[in-house]
């Protein structure tokens, strides 16, 4: 799935990252909590992180993951830091309305599968 179909699935907007919508996404990984992110050692640069979070911590916990696509749930809106932070990077930052729960089981009705200890479940 392409960020572009992610961002249409989700009624997402896009803060950053215009550049990325062609890219292909296979999993997905979602948490408020960043120790929990990293912890899981190693996810694919095909992911995407879904998260509620609203800080700097999810864009530098995502870079050192080398991960590229964000979506930010629950209507937050993004920090102006955030999405400086996020553009510097590179990185396409999306925000839907929907809640983490209901996003991820969108995007895993469309194949989109869960990463656990770095691999795809």
């Amino acid at each position: 799935m392409k960020v572009s179909d992610i961002k249409e699935l989700l009624d997402a907007e896009i803060h950053s990252g215009d550049h990325l919508m062609a890219k292909e996404i296979v999993g997905a990984y979602a948490s408020d909590l960043m120790s929990d992110v990293l912890a899981s050692v190693y996810l694919d640069d095909k992911a995407v992180l879904v998260s509620g979070l609203n800080n700097t911590q999810l864009i530098r916990t995502a870079e050192m993951l080398d991960l590229s696509v964000i979506v930010m749930v629950r209507g937050k809106k993004p920090h102006p830091e955030v999405v400086e932070m996020a553009r510097e990077n590179g990185m396409a930052l999306l925000t839907t309305n929907l809640n983490m729960y209901n996003s991820c089981g969108l995007l895993y009705s469309k194949g989109i599968k869960g990463f656990s200890n770095g691999r795809i479940d």
